[in-house]
């Protein structure tokens, strides 16, 4: 279905506005936001009428899941159908060259779930059809020759994984959708077909805040 339409509390139950935002002719989700199967990330604001204020061209393929950076709202994360993720700089999307700062291919299914850290604004995770959970920290530029010669040191791992990759949780099957906590930063929740996962990932700050600062 194309069709977005705009819901808001009244009274212990729903008033759902009868006239659809316009803007796809097919989606998929909407949070502010929609991402569609045409491979196209819409903006509203609700204020300024039911048309999108700004759409671009996010992906090649369908957008499956998209995911605004509470602590810095200037920036979106779309996930696709073909396994890549895109982080969007919403100050320079007219830009087509420079609104799309970074773009990872790592998984080779698609994206099936999106978030931002609650906690730091640099970091990010991704659930993947390949059965994959992956955490990333976009912060990190680590010297390239220097990051090969710490992969060494591992086993089996492979030469080409981006340095900003941070975590890789793997074990469940057919991974559905992952949330941050809220209130505990560094905890991760994951539903799949198998069940539902808690994890604290130990490169991931786990310390909970001073509530007496």
């Amino acid at each position: 279905m194309s069709m977005i339409h705009l819901w808001e509390p009244a009274s212990g139950s729903w008033t759902v506005d009868p006239i659809p935002l316009a803007g796809h002719t097919a989606s998929e989700a909407n949070a502010f936001a929609s991402c569609s199967v045409d491979g196209i990330v819409a903006l509203w604001d609700i204020r300024m009428g039911k048309s999108p204020g700004l759409s671009f061209m996010a992906h090649n393929e369908d957008v499956n899941v998209i995911s605004w950076n509470r602590l810095a709202s200037c920036m979106l994360a779309s996930g696709s159908d073909d396994g890549t993720f895109s982080i969007h700089d919403l100050r320079v999307i007219k830009d087509k060259d420079k609104a799309k700062v970074a773009h990872f291919g790592y998984h080779k299914h698609p994206i099936t779930s999106i978030e931002w850290s609650a906690h730091e604004s640099s970091t990010l995770a991704v659930s993947s059809g390949d059965n994959q959970l992956t955490i990333w920290d976009l912060s990190l530029k680590m010297d390239e020759e220097e990051f090969k010669a710490q992969s060494k040191e591992q086993v089996n791992t492979p030469q080409d994984l981006p340095p900003q990759l941070l975590f890789v949780h793997q074990g469940q099957k057919d991974l559905k959708e992952l949330h941050w906590h809220n209130q505990i930063p560094g905890m991760i929740v994951s539903t799949a077909a198998d069940g539902f996962n808690i994890l604290m990932p130990y490169k991931i700050q786990n310390t909970l805040p001073d509530l007496a600062a």
